[in-house]
Protein backbone atom coordinates (compact mmCIF):
# COMPACT_ATOMS: atom_id res chain seq x y z
CA UNK A 1 0.00 0.00 0.00
CA UNK A 2 1.37 3.41 -0.95
CA UNK A 3 -0.17 5.31 1.94
CA UNK A 4 0.63 8.74 3.19
CA UNK A 5 4.24 9.70 3.48
CA UNK A 6 5.69 12.22 5.88
CA UNK A 7 5.73 14.75 3.02
CA UNK A 8 2.24 15.98 3.93
CA UNK A 9 3.21 16.61 7.54
CA UNK A 10 6.39 18.42 6.46
CA UNK A 11 4.48 20.53 3.94
CA UNK A 12 1.78 21.49 6.45
CA UNK A 13 4.42 22.29 9.09
CA UNK A 14 6.25 24.54 6.61
CA UNK A 15 3.05 26.32 5.59
CA UNK A 16 2.12 26.89 9.24
CA UNK A 17 5.57 28.35 9.91
CA UNK A 18 5.27 30.67 6.92
CA UNK A 19 1.82 31.77 8.10
CA UNK A 20 3.20 32.40 11.57
CA UNK A 21 6.14 34.42 10.26
CA UNK A 22 5.56 38.14 10.24
CA UNK A 23 7.91 40.58 8.61
CA UNK A 24 9.62 38.61 5.89
CA UNK A 25 10.35 35.27 4.31
CA UNK A 26 11.83 32.21 5.98
CA UNK A 27 14.81 30.32 4.64
CA UNK A 28 14.68 26.59 4.07
CA UNK A 29 17.26 26.25 6.85
CA UNK A 30 14.96 28.03 9.33
CA UNK A 31 12.09 25.75 8.34
CA UNK A 32 14.35 22.68 8.51
CA UNK A 33 15.50 23.70 11.99
CA UNK A 34 11.90 23.71 13.22
CA UNK A 35 11.37 20.30 11.64
CA UNK A 36 14.72 19.05 12.93
CA UNK A 37 15.32 17.93 9.35
CA UNK A 38 17.77 18.33 6.49
CA UNK A 39 17.36 21.61 4.53
CA UNK A 40 17.83 19.76 1.22
CA UNK A 41 14.87 17.51 1.97
CA UNK A 42 12.81 20.50 3.07
CA UNK A 43 13.68 22.37 -0.15
CA UNK A 44 12.29 19.47 -2.18
CA UNK A 45 8.97 19.76 -0.36
CA UNK A 46 9.02 23.55 -0.71
CA UNK A 47 9.57 23.11 -4.45
CA UNK A 48 6.37 21.07 -4.69
CA UNK A 49 4.48 23.73 -2.72
CA UNK A 50 5.87 26.40 -5.06
CA UNK A 51 4.84 24.39 -8.12
CA UNK A 52 1.31 24.24 -6.65
CA UNK A 53 1.37 28.05 -6.25
CA UNK A 54 1.01 27.86 -2.48
CA UNK A 55 4.34 29.58 -1.78
CA UNK A 56 6.95 31.60 -3.65
CA UNK A 57 10.60 32.30 -3.12
CA UNK A 58 12.98 35.20 -3.47
CA UNK A 59 16.70 34.79 -3.94
CA UNK A 60 19.58 36.70 -2.47
CA UNK A 61 20.12 38.50 0.77
CA UNK A 62 16.91 38.68 2.77
CA UNK A 63 15.36 36.07 0.48
CA UNK A 64 13.50 32.95 1.36
CA UNK A 65 10.04 31.45 1.17
CA UNK A 66 6.68 33.19 1.67
CA UNK A 67 3.05 32.23 1.31
CA UNK A 68 1.59 32.97 -2.12
CA UNK A 69 -1.94 33.17 -0.68
CA UNK A 70 -3.57 34.02 2.59
CA UNK A 71 -3.38 31.18 5.14
CA UNK A 72 -7.19 31.32 5.14
CA UNK A 73 -7.11 30.31 1.46
CA UNK A 74 -4.80 27.29 1.83
CA UNK A 75 -6.28 24.04 3.11
CA UNK A 76 -4.52 21.01 4.46
CA UNK A 77 -5.79 19.24 1.35
CA UNK A 78 -3.95 21.78 -0.83
CA UNK A 79 -0.72 20.81 0.92
CA UNK A 80 -1.50 17.10 0.68
CA UNK A 81 -2.30 17.33 -3.03
CA UNK A 82 0.88 19.30 -3.72
CA UNK A 83 3.26 16.74 -2.24
CA UNK A 84 1.65 13.29 -2.27
CA UNK A 85 1.66 11.10 -5.34
CA UNK A 86 -0.72 8.32 -6.21
CA UNK A 87 -3.55 6.92 -4.22
CA UNK A 88 -3.54 6.53 -0.47
CA UNK A 89 -4.85 2.98 -0.82
CA UNK A 90 -4.02 0.53 -3.57
CA UNK A 91 -4.73 -3.02 -4.59
CA UNK A 92 -2.45 -5.99 -4.04
CA UNK A 93 0.90 -5.64 -5.75
CA UNK A 94 0.19 -8.97 -7.50
CA UNK A 95 -3.29 -9.82 -8.81
CA UNK A 96 -5.00 -12.42 -6.63
CA UNK A 97 -5.92 -15.81 -8.00
CA UNK A 98 -8.96 -15.85 -10.29
CA UNK A 99 -9.48 -19.46 -9.19
CA UNK A 100 -10.38 -18.23 -5.69
CA UNK A 101 -13.83 -16.78 -5.00
CA UNK A 102 -12.35 -14.11 -2.73
CA UNK A 103 -9.54 -13.34 -5.17
CA UNK A 104 -11.99 -12.94 -8.08
CA UNK A 105 -14.23 -10.50 -6.26
CA UNK A 106 -12.26 -8.54 -3.72
CA UNK A 107 -10.59 -6.07 -6.10
CA UNK A 108 -13.67 -4.14 -7.22
CA UNK A 109 -15.10 -4.15 -3.71
CA UNK A 110 -11.88 -2.81 -2.22
CA UNK A 111 -11.63 -0.16 -4.95
CA UNK A 112 -15.06 1.18 -3.95
CA UNK A 113 -14.16 1.19 -0.25
CA UNK A 114 -10.81 2.84 -0.91
CA UNK A 115 -12.36 5.55 -3.12
CA UNK A 116 -14.86 6.30 -0.38
CA UNK A 117 -12.10 6.53 2.24
CA UNK A 118 -9.99 8.78 0.02
CA UNK A 119 -12.96 11.10 -0.58
CA UNK A 120 -13.49 11.31 3.18
CA UNK A 121 -9.80 12.13 3.67
CA UNK A 122 -9.95 14.84 1.01
CA UNK A 123 -13.12 16.33 2.53
CA UNK A 124 -11.66 16.35 6.04
CA UNK A 125 -8.37 17.92 4.97
CA UNK A 126 -10.29 20.42 2.84
CA UNK A 127 -12.21 21.67 5.89
CA UNK A 128 -9.15 22.93 7.74
CA UNK A 129 -7.10 25.88 6.57
CA UNK A 130 -3.56 26.76 7.51
CA UNK A 131 -5.04 29.74 9.40
CA UNK A 132 -7.31 27.38 11.37
CA UNK A 133 -4.39 25.13 12.21
CA UNK A 134 -2.13 28.00 13.21
CA UNK A 135 -4.83 29.40 15.46
CA UNK A 136 -5.04 26.04 17.24
CA UNK A 137 -1.25 25.83 17.47
CA UNK A 138 -1.01 29.25 19.06
CA UNK A 139 -3.90 28.56 21.42
CA UNK A 140 -2.26 25.39 22.63
CA UNK A 141 1.01 27.25 23.23
CA UNK A 142 -0.57 30.09 25.16
CA UNK A 143 0.30 32.70 22.52
CA UNK A 144 -2.32 35.13 21.18
CA UNK A 145 -4.58 33.88 18.41
CA UNK A 146 -4.31 35.31 14.90
CA UNK A 147 -7.12 37.34 13.38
Amino acid sequence: MAGLSSRSAVAIHALAMLAHRRGGPLTSTEIADSLDSNPVLVRRILGHLRDAHLIWSTEGRGGGWSLARSPRDITLYDAYAAVEEGQVFSRHTHPPSRACEVGRNIGDLLDAEFRSAERALEEQLGRTTIADLLQRILASDGEPRIH
